[in-house]
């Protein structure tokens, strides 16, 4: 191989540099949730209304998940790193800024195309998780990469929780620039993406890569890599698996605030706590889902953490009273999270030669559940009104049931994997 320059960083920093981008990039999934009641107020929104509005962010951060998840295969995740976050500031900027010159007496009806719009700019950040997710499978060894990504994703996802209490302290005392700043200084490519930066071939930059560490290597076209990851039949269980508990993630921590606020009569700052709590604790619990995948295999951990998800709904569907809905509340989110886990430590064993590509599938089409569910739990309680808010918990439990029947599907040992984990490229 020819001479190029010293490769730059290291997983560690790597996974803490994409940690930071996700983490910041996320908090734009309870961008309304908190807020979502005084828009209803205000805007005189139906509850199907507030369910588009707090799923808006979702809608651009789960779709934008499948075209720059492909493009780190191609390029690594530095670039699509920096230009999802500066979407993402630019509609947080635009939000300010129309709520700062039309809040209250101006913000009637006509206005919100408009907080959509905005709300959907915002959401480009969430779209960093499948950059992160390539970004770091690229970094480590195939025996880390549970534990890596799950501490990628875990932290990343404890964002919407954490922003609610401290994100406008860090905002007044910092501002926003010093956190995409170190993410630039933090979140170097994989060692194949800058030896190919460097005018490699494809060839010399994976010799050179390899003598680093590094073990997985991308398809060279974002296209192919997608065709790739598509072709592989165990890509579309991992979509519906991560659909329910991400997706499902994403849209109750979207609305808990107003479930708790409309059924319990809750004030809406306790209403926000819990809705932060269950963020938290479902995202932490993926760092031990991503261990107990390491040590057990994610196709087992997912069948039993969906069995935990499919409890946790069926007892929050029928509960009326806060007393049976925080312990449902607390399995789901203990489901959820374990399960996220689960579905990402599958992706590189089944999908190695494309792992942004499927990553970016998986992740996109699984996070579109952020946007497709809320509304859906707002058309149970237009239905039957304030019971509605508990009955629309019906939509976790059939899709538990259904994600259920695929993991069992991907468990039996009959079924052969597309590709090895161990790669020979």
């Amino acid at each position: 191989m020819p001479s190029y320059k010293p490769a730059k960083g290291s997983p560690n920093a790597a996974l803490w540099g994409a940690t930071l981008g996700f983490f910041i990039g996320f908090g734009a999934v309870s961008l309304f949730g908190p807020t979502a009641a005084a828009f209803k107020t205000v805007m005189h929104l139906t509850p199907s209304m507030m369910g588009i509005l707090v799923a808006i962010p979702m809608l651009t951060g789960s779709l934008l998940r499948i075209p720059f998840g492909a493009w780190v295969d191609r390029e690594g995740g530095t670039r699509p790193f920096i230009i999802l976050l500066s979407l993402a500031l630019l509609g947080l900027l635009g939000l300010y800024t129309v709520l700062l010159t039309l809040y209250p007496d101006r913000l009637g009806p006509a206005a919100y195309p408009l907080i959509l719009f905005l709300g959907a700019l915002a959401g480009c950040g969430i779209a960093t998780f499948s950059v992160g997710i390539g970004q770091v499978a690229y970094w480590f060894p195939i025996q880390q990469q549970g534990r890596a990504l799950a501490i990628f994703a875990g932290l990343g996802n404890a964002s919407p929780a954490l922003s609610t209490v401290f994100l406008p302290w860090v905002t007044n005392r910092w501002g926003l620039s010093p956190a995409y700043l170190a993410y630039i200084r933090l979140g170097h490519n994989a060692w194949h993406f800058q030896f190919r930066h460097q005018g490699a071939s494809v060839v010399d930059a994976t010799q050179g890569a390899k003598t680093e560490g590094e073990e997985l290597f991308p398809h060279d076209s974002a296209i192919e890599g997608l065709k790739l990851a598509a072709r592989t039949w165990q890509t579309w269980p991992l979509v519906l698996l991560y659909f329910t508990t991400f997706g499902g993630f994403l849209a109750l921590t979207a609305w808990l605030p107003t479930y708790g606020h409309e059924l319990f009569h809750l004030p809406l700052g306790t209403a926000t706590l819990i809705a932060a709590g269950f963020a938290l604790f479902s995202s932490l619990i993926r760092i031990p889902g991503g261990i107990w995948s390491d040590r057990w295999g994610g196709e087992p951990v997912a069948v039993i953490s969906l069995f935990c998800l499919l409890l946790g709904a069926a007892i929050t569907s029928f509960s009326d009273t806060l007393f049976l809905s925080i312990p449902g509340l607390l399995l789901i989110a203990a489901g959820m999270g374990v399960n996220n886990a689960a579905v990402f430590k599958m992706v590189p064993q089944y999908v190695g030669k494309a792992v942004g590509s499927a990553a970016g599938w998986v992740g996109g089409l699984g996070a579109f559940g952020g946007f497709a569910v809320p509304p859906l739990l707002g058309w149970f309680a237009e239905r039957w009104g304030t019971i509605g808010y508990a009955r629309g918990f019906l939509v976790y439990v059939v899709l538990a049931i259904a994600s259920l029947g695929l993991a069992a599907w991907l468990h039996f040992p009959e079924q052969k994997r597309t590709f090895s984990v161990k790669t020979s490229s």
